[in-house]
């Protein structure tokens, strides 16, 4: 990371706490604040004013979404990573639809944690590998009945290019490559085309294009 990233832990189990703390000390990041309660949570984000909020789905009140939606209304520029046991696809779909910005299990390895903190901190989302299809499930049950077709009226044509090729895997140096422009610019056609969607993750459009056909050939 090109500086400390600024890390507020939320757990409800100090022993995680502690683990996840030196975890990321050794990565060269900023702990800024751990806590167990979701209040407290949103106070030390006033007044820290972390990068990113680490948050487990087990902590007893307020609810886990609600503690997300008031992380983001406090300082709209914070990154939320939800670091859980839980792997239920109503938990998964409440927690993104608060604004968390990635999800993944206590069960995935220090490496993919890392890569999920590095991968939030340079603005884009996180999926942990053993729930990405649950993610996609989940949003495609959302719309039943959702046809098969191109829905090209919100979108601009490189915007369906950039939304086919997220699909396809491709991460965002690589689809400046396969379009010949710059990594800014893709940049931008991705926010533009998420923002338009109402969508904040990787998975989500994936799911969306899934739906809407632009993976059909």
């Amino acid at each position: 990371m090109p500086r400390q990233t600024k890390i507020l832990i939320v757990d409800t189990d100090s022993i995680m706490r502690d683990g996840v703390a030196a975890l990321l000390r050794d990565e060269d990041c900023e702990v800024v604040g751990a806590t167990s309660s979701g209040a407290e949570a949103v106070r030390q984000t006033g007044l820290h004013a972390p990068d990113i909020v680490i948050i487990d789905l087990s902590l007893a009140t307020p609810s886990d979404p609600d503690t997300i939606a008031q992380l983001k209304r406090q300082r709209p520029g914070v990154r939320v990573l939800v670091l859980t046991f839980l792997r239920e696809e109503r938990l998964i779909d409440a927690a993104l639809r608060a604004g968390a910005d990635g999800y993944m299990l206590k069960s995935d390895t220090r490496p993919e944690l890392v890569t999920a903190i590095r991968s939030i901190a340079q603005g884009k989302g996180y999926i942990s590998p053993s729930i990405y299809d649950r993610v996609i499930n989940g949003y495609l049950k959302a719309q039943p009945g959702t046809p098969r077709r191109r829905a090209s009226g919100a979108l601009s044509e490189r915007e369906r290019q950039v939304v086919r090729l997220i699909a396809e895997g491709y991460r965002t140096r690589e689809i400046a490559q396969q379009l010949a422009l710059s990594h800014k610019t893709i940049e931008k056609h991705r926010t533009n085309l998420m923002r338009k969607l109402g969508l904040k993750t990787a998975p989500a459009v994936a799911a969306y294009a899934i739906a809407h056909g632009y993976l059909d050939r």
